[in-house]
């Protein structure tokens, strides 16, 4: 279902994922390509061009499945959202993780100064990567990824096959999101393993991905900026109605 702010929200109770040729690029796309992101690192020298899946399609499969089609790529294809004219604009893939304390309030984290989002809040969760040749990009793969995500950007250490699929969402850029559901843990728990993690970090010279986190219940809750899925993600989860 489409939510006002422009952000799709498919229910999944089964997903396929089906590999794709990577996107090919015509030469004044790549001279394009490559000068957005000589630029994007200019200015911001933390960025890498590693190697990173994105998704060209997202179908509806009876009964109550979900069909995702991939590609391999590099993140500097993703600079090329933002060349005007550029023919092509490969939408990324992501995982996240929703994380419920046992009051039932959501567990969201504000991306730190250094990332490319310093100050957003969003689910723990990352871009996907691809997998080694040979090894299958399946529902098993994306679980483990986001378990990967949610202990390294907040410290809590959920075994992969704890973790069920919930929803897939899809901005307006076209990018996807398979989210996934962790089980509850205790608030002040929560808190805890992220500030263990933030002073082992801080101890190496380090700032985690996630440099501070809140529990929140329903759009009401959230301040400052924060991705699109969000607030739709969030009105699921609390039931509360579409304004």
């Amino acid at each position: 279902m489409t939510q006002p702010s422009g952000v799709d929200l498919f229910d999944a109770d089964r997903l396929r994922l089906v590999e794709a040729p990577p996107p090919r690029l015509s030469p004044e796309d790549r001279q394009a390509m490559d000068g957005a992101w000589d630029a994007a690192v200019r200015a911001n020298p933390a960025l890498f061009d590693g190697p990173v899946v994105g998704c060209t399609g997202l179908e509806r499969e009876e009964p109550h499945g979900l069909v995702l089609t991939w590609v391999r790529a590099t993140y500097r294809y993703y600079a090329l959202r933002r060349v005007p004219g550029a023919t092509v604009r490969l939408p990324s893939l992501f995982v996240a993780v929703l994380q419920p304390a046992d009051d039932g309030r959501l567990l969201v984290g504000r991306m730190a100064s250094w990332t490319t989002s310093p100050g957003r809040w969003q689910l723990p969760g990352g871009s996907v990567e691809p997998p080694p040749d040979g090894e299958p990009l399946d529902p098993a793969a994306l679980r483990r990824h986001a378990a990967r995500e949610l202990a390294e950007e907040t410290g809590v250490d959920t075994p992969a096959d704890a973790l069920t699929l919930w929803r897939a969402t899809r901005g307006a850029n076209g990018s996807v999101g398979i989210l996934f559901r962790a089980p509850p843990r205790p608030a002040a728990w929560l808190h805890g393993r992220h500030a263990t993690l933030t002073a082992t970090e801080r101890a190496l010279g380090r700032t985690p991905e996630l440099d501070r986190l809140a529990l929140v219940r329903s759009p009401a809750d959230l301040t400052g900026p924060h991705v699109s899925y969000l607030v739709p993600v969030l009105r699921r989860h609390s039931g509360t109605p579409h304004r």
